[in-house]
């Protein structure tokens, strides 16, 4: 699993600190980064989180991972009344911070330096959560999504964006390609850390996705839950709820 993967493999630190220290490093050129690896289409895939999201009329949600807080400024055109962004790297927050503030959001959008695995709230907290590229860095995963269930209201939406790897061919084989040799080197080219989109390659292709996802979700108290597969199924989109 995931958990096994590591950013920087000789470190001592433990992988939440490791993660934490690897966004810090790649936090100001993140968002163009991701733009150019994906090819834009990421932002597709948020919109159709919020679409979910949207459909429950939530007034309190809680974006897990929000790093620069993409999905949560998108979050601001739901019906919630506070939004949380909540991460464990300060780097990420602080271009966060800027971004929210330009958008003249900062009243709606509280930015949040926390650990998702021990959160600062109250059971039955949040209408909506959602995770977008993030789950797969958890160190503890069944931990992580325990957690979330727990400040979780009963009834309410949890909505999870992750890579996840094409089955069919030739997609499976293009994929695969795609990620073990250009997408590293595209981040080497565009970030002063060289060792973290070989680590996103790496923790993406061993993360569990699809049913064996969805199977995790249940044992961890989620209910009414749905994978749906997006563009070929390089990423998918999951749908949960709770009791």
């Amino acid at each position: 699993m995931s958990s096994n993967i590591n950013p920087y493999k000789s470190s001592k630190l433990s992988k939440k600190e490791q993660v934490s220290q690897m966004f810090d490093a790649i936090s100001n050129n993140y968002d163009g980064l991701n733009r150019v690896i994906s090819f834009g289409i990421d932002v597709k895939w948020r919109k159709k989180v919020i679409q979910l999201v949207a459909a429950k009329n939530p007034k309190t949600v809680l974006d897990i991972a929000t790093g620069t807080g993409d999905l949560a400024i998108l979050l601001a055109d739901t019906s919630a009344d506070k939004i949380i962004g909540l991460d464990i790297s300060p780097g990420m927050l602080d271009v966060g911070k800027k971004k929210i503030a330009s958008a003249n959001l900062s009243d709606k959008i509280e930015m949040m330096l926390a650990d998702s695995e021990a959160m600062p709230f109250e059971d039955n907290t949040f209408d909506a959560i959602t995770v977008a590229f993030g789950i797969r860095n958890f160190e503890h995963l069944d931990k992580g999504l325990s957690e979330i269930n727990r400040v979780l209201k009963p009834n309410g939406i949890f909505v999870i964006l992750e890579t996840s790897n094409p089955t069919k061919f030739p997609f499976k084989q293009g994929y695969v390609l795609y990620t073990k040799y250009i997408l590293p080197v595209i981040g080497r080219l565009f970030s002063k850390d060289k060792v973290a989109y070989r680590y996103l390659s790496e923790s993406a292709a061993v993360f569990p996705f699809g049913e064996a996802l969805n199977n995790i979700l249940r044992k961890n108290g989620f209910i009414d839950v749905l994978a749906e597969p997006q563009t070929f199924g390089v990423a998918t989109i999951y749908k949960a709820s709770k009791k």
